[in-house]
Parts: C-alpha cells; structure tokens; sequence
C-alpha cells in the first residue's frame, strides 16, 4: 500500500483569520483540494488575470432553460474544468443533477487525491444569482 507523503495547502478564502496567529488560516489536504475544485468550477473565463484559458461556462449554463442538452453540457464543462486545471485529482465521476424545488443545479463530483485510495465526494449546489 502506497502512502501518501504530500501535504497539500492553500489558504482558505474567506480570509479568516487565526485566534491566536492572526495569520490566515489555511486548509490542508482533502480540504483544500475541495476548495480549489469549488473555486476553479465557479471561475468564468477571463476572470484570472493572465490566466484567461482557466475558466468554465457554469454560471452562463445556469441561466439556460434546463434540458438533458444543458445537463450534459455541464456535466462535460466541469470534468473538462477539473481534468484540464487540477492535477492533484483524478476523476471517477461527476453527476449533475435538476432540483426542482429549489431552482438550482446540484453537482456531485467523485474523485481520487493521487496517490490515495479513498474516493472523496464533493457536493455543489449551483444556483442562479444576479
């Protein structure tokens, strides 16, 4: 069985600070690569300065009247997010889904850190905002 050495850290962006520190606080491991996966998927394009490839149509897809079309459009546009831009993850499964009762999108994101064995899931609701 292979261990996983690496430690993987980004710092959270709510800007919270520490109690103690008072530096910000940063997420380690399955955190922060769930964080980053939420914060690449809701990036559009041309929002990272000198970084205009990185981003996805998800929130103009939001605003389509839903259909299987639309869903399957989502679904590729966040496995071609999160294949393309995050190499500390490899994929099992991504299931997008309509909630009615809600008005919103929900996403369901299965994957694997390298180098581990545990699948990890993260949950998104998607919802329109204006």
């Amino acid at each position: 069985m292979a261990r996983n050495t690496r430690i993987f850290s980004d710092l959270d962006l709510n800007f919270t600070a520490h109690p103690v520190t008072k530096d910000i606080v940063r997420r380690f491991d399955e955190n922060a690569v769930k964080a980053s996966l939420k914060n690449l998927i809701l990036t559009a394009n041309y929002e990272r300065p000198f970084h205009s490839e990185i981003g996805s149509p998800i929130r103009a897809l939001l605003f389509e009247p839903v259909s299987p079309m639309m869903i399957a459009s989502m679904k590729k546009a966040i496995w071609d997010m999160v294949s393309n831009f995050e190499p500390r993850v490899e994929l099992i499964n991504v299931n997008v889904s309509y909630n009615l009762d809600s008005n919103a999108i929900g996403a369901t994101i299965e994957f694997k850190i390298i180098n581990t064995e545990k699948p990890l899931t993260l949950d998104l609701l998607l919802e329109r905002t204006r």
